[in-house]
């Protein structure tokens, strides 16, 4: 096998950075407010670059009655630095179709050394790109709507981790001993309901916290609480338990009380599987790992405190919620990776016969 920076597996792996620079390149036009920055797909006021002047805005417009107005009324232009970003989260997701492409076709030429699961996630991989511009699509339709955004990042979450899979998948079979795979076939499907059960509600939660981050018209729903200590959190409007006749407060509370279960769980979660581990004499790879993900799970709940605690008369701190975004994505990526890294040992694993 080959070794060092020659490895294929460092393709996946690059992708996964690619992935990540996407992401966060999403979260910069979040926090910038500029996700109608660009209210035609996939040219920008019918350019295709990022130069569009007040005046050549508004003539885009005049140009164009029939498109759906910015939800800041008519007469609204922004910065060169707003239409920016998104342009450059556009361009990046263009680009990256090549490698992902590439990456298939390469993997589907070495499917005799890495396997089907490999060319299969490969493929994977690129048909959900694909979905993603298509949901990229929809969020300038819709105008970001709070269901488009929710969609959006999940969709980038879900492909990010495919790639991580592929990247792990290989790794696998390129010999590493990762302590995951030391592990008995046995004792991981025996927690696999568990890790599943893990990511899925880590992605769930992520999807309530993008809705709750959406600034559509009539949504303002990071608002919806009020803000300040404790106000703002831990109490919503001054109360623990608010009315929930707001849409608002409802899907704040839900995304509050959410986090806190899921962070509770993940922490019983792993102290069982930390038990369980030590009983059966078996590695605690799968113990750190779910430990991992309630450690960055916490560390985000208090981000997204700081969040609301940290917000004035001037704004939100939205170096806050740009970090409240990240370690959300890390830990779903994690998550996820975690069950599907569980899946990739067999019981005809030499090294997984610990039972």
């Amino acid at each position: 096998m080959t070794a060092g920076w020659r490895r294929p597996s460092l393709l996946p792996l690059g992708l996964v950075a690619v992935a990540a620079i996407i992401i966060l390149a999403g979260g910069t036009i979040r926090i910038l407010d500029a996700g109608e920055s660009c209210p035609d797909w996939p040219k920008c006021f019918g350019t295709w670059t990022f130069a569009v002047s007040e005046e050549e805005q508004l003539q885009w417009w005049d140009d164009n009655p029939d498109a759906t107005e910015d939800t800041r009324g008519a007469g609204y232009t922004y910065t060169t630095l707003e239409i920016f970003s998104e342009w450059v989260h556009r361009l990046l997701v263009g680009l990256v179709a090549v490698p992902i492409l590439i990456n298939a076709l390469w993997m589907h030429r070495l499917r005799d050394t890495y396997g089907a699961r490999v060319r299969n996630t490969a493929a994977l991989a690129g048909v959900l790109l694909v979905g993603q511009a298509g949901v990229g699509a929809l969020t300038v339709m819709y105008d970001n709507r709070d269901w488009t955004v929710a969609l959006h990042l999940c969709m980038a979450t879900i492909w990010t981790s495919t790639l991580l899979h592929q990247y792990i998948a290989m790794r696998k079979v390129e010999g590493v001993s990762w302590g995951m795979f030391s592990t008995s076939a046995t004792f991981l499907a025996r927690h696999r309901a568990r890790t599943d059960a893990f990511a899925a509600s880590v992605l769930v939660l992520l999807a309530l916290g993008a809705w709750v981050s959406s600034t559509a018209p009539g949504a303002q729903y990071n608002q919806a609480c009020s803000i300040g200590f404790p106000d703002g959190w831990p109490a919503c409007r001054g109360q623990l338990l608010p009315s929930v006749d707001h849409t608002g407060v409802l899907v704040q509370m839900v995304h509050r009380l959410g986090a806190l279960v899921v962070g509770v769980l993940l922490v019983l979660g792993g102290a069982r599987i930390r038990t369980a581990s030590r009983a059966a004499g078996e590695p605690m790879s799968l113990y750190r790992a779910v430990d991992f993900t309630a450690g960055l799970w916490m560390a985000n709940l208090l981000v997204g405190a700081g969040y609301i605690v940290f917000a004035d008369a001037d704004g939100f701190p939205e170096g806050l919620s740009l970090l409240h975004l990240v370690l959300g994505v890390t830990a779903a990526v994690v998550a996820i990776s975690v069950t599907m890294m569980s899946r990739l040992v067999s019981p005809l694993d030499h090294e997984g016969e610990s039972e």
